[in-house]
């Protein structure tokens, strides 16, 4: 996968894997990861789909309606991906953190849906639920942090509300942070990220 490293100074730090959102790219979230932990390592991902021309993690049917075979070999094709980069940059595999940001923040939801022990915490920015009816993996004490927009039109707020009890049921340690915008990152949402990273890790 088409991706860029950045070793940080402090290798006790957990791994940023940075995931992009729709058309972005594997330099788009480096500076956002610099802001949430400057002296940790950044391994940030570039999707493998290109739809009319845009990167994404995986393909979908329509807006909001996932192809859940790609999704399944995307999600395994990624957990893969991050299993040789910590060999090949020699980074500790049990202490990555993942931040994605809307088709990069679904993806990441999927890789703890799929896989124990897969991240060690995630922040996802505008995240929807990749799955449903779906048993998922134990995630006792697992940190995660839910940037969600009250006037999101692409990721109505019950998506929100569905995301982060699913991951509560599963034993995961939620915040739910809510901004009154859209689909946008907006720089609130970014220092709320960081400061509940840095009372987590």
């Amino acid at each position: 996968m088409k991706h860029v490293f950045y070793k940080g100074e402090d290798q006790s730090r957990p791994t940023l894997l940075l995931l992009h959102g729709t058309g972005g790219n594997e330099h788009d979230l480096v500076g956002l990861g610099k802001e949430i932990d400057g002296a940790a390592n950044i391994l940030s991902v570039r999707g493998n789909i290109s739809e009319n021309g845009m990167p994404r993690f995986f393909k979908r049917l329509a807006e909001g309606v996932f192809d859940m075979e790609d999704l399944m070999f995307r999600t395994e094709e990624l957990k893969n991906f991050v299993d040789e980069a910590a060999e090949n940059y020699e980074f500790d595999r049990n202490n990555v953190v993942a931040i994605g940001y809307s088709n990069g923040a679904n993806i990441a939801a999927n890789l703890l849906f799929e896989y124990k022990n897969v991240l060690k915490g995630a922040i996802l920015h505008h995240p929807m639920v990749p799955r449903r009816g779906v048993e998922l993996p134990t995630l006792t004490g697992a940190p995660v942090f839910i940037g969600a927009g009250k006037n999101d039109q692409m990721c109505p707020a019950a998506e929100s509300e569905e995301l982060r009890d699913l991951l509560q049921n599963a034993g995961a340690e939620v915040e739910l942070y809510w901004h009154s915008y859209g689909h946008q990152l907006t720089q609130d949402e970014v220092q709320a990220a960081k400061a509940w990273y840095q009372n987590n890790f």
